[in-house]
């Protein structure tokens, strides 16, 4: 049908209208269909604005838009997407009908300090925020009921730039809430709701944003409020951003201020889900309404509220947990403390391995520990070192029989898998989206066209190869580069060469430096004429760690040597949006942190979504995942005592790995050009894997084990082994 004029309203909601109401709920963003209608309207701006709709829709008046979508007749696409929105965000899914039970009326308030839900919201830094973000999508795609609560921080976490000497800069940029999809909170009465957060030096306020992610709203506290102290206003700007004194500031806002936020909402939740010991003080608001509302004892709250209570712990390296300095403590927290009734020193014990240490520093995972009676690591190998780690805490236990176990993280299905493929297992794979973590429907990959597998994946390389050329092209314009090292720029990586990409936080224990230690035989490797191979590097360092940012600067030598130029590249300002193309892009995802160090490790499990192979150390998720025919494997997860010979034994391996197994078999190819036993693997990695590993899974795992227990009273049977 030829559109001359819009095909119907909505009463009386125009087409700028109903695109405006997209915006305003990240349901648009794992929608690929939905995400074309704002990139058609201008593909060059689309990519310029950071993928923003809303910044491209103020970019034009009614009357312009109108005319627009006349001549792209696209009013039949955003009518289909509005109604699509509106029936999805009106429907309680069948699986949330026969499997939510008791949350329906008492629903998951899930704590994070940061969300990673899309490159245009960037109030997230990496892997932690991601997750977090997926599971929020997965709660919302399921159905099951949850409100999150976190941060806004107007400045996100630092763009990261690489300069003329090829170091690192962090650079933070305003963000403009205007172009953001955000709404105020508003109470009962219909009033904008502020809370007050309590400290001995005087009160912090926290005005509440509401952002709407399909089903589910996350609430984000702010406290950039007149009435507040400069010092408080701009406490929420940065991530991860300040001194200790700053962080303990932006966790009593999140924790406690989010709990306060909950209830001025109207909001009881039947549980409380902490993701990591950022949140912890979440508890202690939670105990001082329980003694305030039913006249309770601080002994019977807290064990009301830790019944109540889930904890997910992300990091098994020390560095990654919360420790606070007594005093530091008290400044923040004495009011509170006050309410509960208790010392100082009964406070500080809260927060202590041996409660009768004075000298011991406040750690939020150790609070967070105690006043829940459901925790879990994120992954089989996490659970393990978790109980390990924590065992002091159970002092009349055994490490087996520590009360902690384990729900292996995954990743929404719809935002990393890259539309060429979604088109592909809808025709190929019947009931796939219906049935995501059903491994019978994922089984039938098998039955896919090995030719079609293969060239839809290649289809996605040459992509990537076009991003990695436009993004450096762009990086060395910034610094000056002269016109010789641009044009080069615009011929780096062979869309033939098998591709490796390694993206992560380059911090030491993720040892992003252990593939180009030897440069000779790297040479050997990446320039080899007939089985060339290429490495495609993102990541950023914590502001304050220089062996991270040594590591970058080393790539970035590599990179501008002539021998490796066209074969090694590292992407500036690794985001979702970098980490999308790569994941998408890559023939093989490498990941060779120092066993046992790598809680998860989620960024692998999206490269399986899109027929890429893992090639990484037996942690993680990788550890319970491998079965000798899905991947590849670095070593055999065994691990040394001193450091310097794991790193050579691991690098040995991975270098033997690369050569003998995974450049042969990727180069085998038959008389039609394909690798078939490459392509096997594939489909072995997405049958074996896709199903297992997805956040659906993981949602429905912490409904079954951990949410439905704690808001009914039950014991949980969480997995350990």
């Amino acid at each position: 049908m030829t559109e001359t004029t819009p095909s119907f309203r909505d009463g009386s909601l125009t087409a700028y209208q109903k695109c405006v109401e997209i915006a305003h709920n990240l349901w648009w963003s794992w929608h690929p269909e939905v995400v074309e209608i704002f990139q058609l309207l201008d593909p060059i701006r689309w990519r310029e604005l950071g993928h923003n709709p809303i910044a491209l829709l103020r970019e034009y008046t009614p009357e312009q838009f109108e005319s627009r979508v006349l001549e792209l007749t696209l009013h039949t696409r955003i009518d289909m997407a509005y109604r699509r929105l509106k029936k999805y965000v009106s429907e309680r899914p069948m699986w949330a009908r026969q499997n939510a039970g008791v949350l329906g009326s008492r629903p998951v308030a899930y704590f994070s300090l940061e969300f990673g839900l899309h490159e245009s919201v960037p109030i997230y830094s990496g892997g932690l925020g991601v997750l977090a973000g997926d599971h929020v999508k997965s709660a919302s795609g399921l159905g099951v009921p949850l409100v999150a609560i976190g941060l806004f921080y107007d400045q996100g976490y630092f763009k990261q730039l690489i300069d003329e000497t090829g170091g690192q800069a962090e650079n933070y940029v305003d963000t403009k809430v205007e172009y953001l999809p955000f709404e105020p909170a508003l109470d009962a009465d219909g009033k904008k709701i502020i809370v007050e957060v309590e400290t001995k030096t005087g009160t912090i306020y926290a005005k509440v944003r509401r952002l709407r992610v399909g089903r589910v709203d996350l609430y984000l506290l702010d406290t950039d409020l007149e009435a507040n102290s400069q010092e408080d206003r701009e406490l929420t700007s940065r991530l991860y951003g300040g001194n200790k004194r700053t962080r303990i500031r932006q966790e009593i806002v999140c924790g406690v201020g989010g709990v306060k936020a909950l209830r001025a909402l109207g909001i009881a939740p039947g549980v409380y889900h902490l993701n990591e010991g950022h949140n912890s003080f979440a508890t202690l608001e939670a105990v001082r309404q329980k003694m305030e509302d039913c006249g309770m004892t601080f002994e019977a709250a807290v064990a009301d509220v830790a019944q109540q209570t889930v904890f997910t712990t992300h990091t098994p390296v020390e560095a990654g947990h919360d420790y606070f300095d007594p005093a530091l403590v008290d400044e923040h927290l004495a009011p509170l403390r006050e309410k509960l009734g208790l010392t100082e020193d009964e406070f500080l014990a809260l927060g202590r391995k041996n409660p009768l240490d004075a000298n011991e520093e406040f750690c939020m995972t150790v609070l967070g520990l105690k006043l829940s009676r459901y925790a879990n690591g994120v992954s089989s190998l996490h659970g393990v070192v978790s109980r390990r780690m924590w065992r002091s805490l159970w002092p009349e236990k055994t490490e087996e029989e520590t009360p902690i176990g384990h729900i292996t993280n995954g990743v929404h299905v719809p935002t990393w898998m890259a539309p060429q493929m979604k088109t592909l297992f809808e025709r190929t794979i019947p009931g796939w989206t219906e049935e995501s973590i059903d491994p019978a429907v994922w089984s039938q990959v098998y039955d896919v066209d090995a030719g079609e597998l293969w060239e839809t994946h290649c289809a996605l390389k040459t992509q990537l190869v076009d991003f990695a050329r436009r993004r450096t092209v762009r990086q060395l314009e910034r610094v000056g580069a002269d016109a010789d090292a641009i044009a080069q720029a615009r011929t780096i990586l062979d869309p033939e060469a098998l591709t490796i990409g390694f993206a992560r936080r380059f911090a030491e224990y993720k040892r992003a430096y252990l593939v180009v230690q030897d440069e000779e035989r790297l040479d050997r490797i990446v320039n080899n004429p007939e089985r060339p191979v290429q490495f495609v590097f993102a990541g950023k360092a914590h502001p304050a760690d220089d062996l991270g940012k040594a590591v970058i600067r080393r790539v970035i030598a590599l990179q501008r040597n002539p021998k490796f130029s066209k074969r090694i590249v590292f992407l500036e300002d690794y985001d979702i949006n970098v980490g999308r193309r790569l994941v998408q892009g890559v023939d093989v995802w490498l990941n060779n942190p120092r066993r046992p160090l790598e809680a998860s490790g989620t960024s692998g499990q999206k490269v399986v979504l899109n027929g890429a192979l893992n090639f990484s150390i037996l942690d993680g998720w990788w550890a319970e995942a491998y079965d000798g025919s899905n991947g590849f494997a670095i070593g055999d997860g065994s691990i040394h005592t001193d450091l310097r010979v794991m790193d050579e034994r691991d690098n040995a391996n991975l270098l033997k790995t690369l050569e003998n197994e995974v450049v042969p078999m990727f180069y085998d190819r038959d008389k039609d050009g394909l690798p078939v036993r490459w392509i096997r693997r594939m489909k072995n990695s997405i049958a074996t894997l896709a199903w297992r590993f997805s956040a659906h899974r993981m949602v429905a795992d912490y409904v079954k084990y951990a949410y439905l227990p704690a808001a009914g009273g039950q014991s949980a049977k969480m997995p350990q082994f």
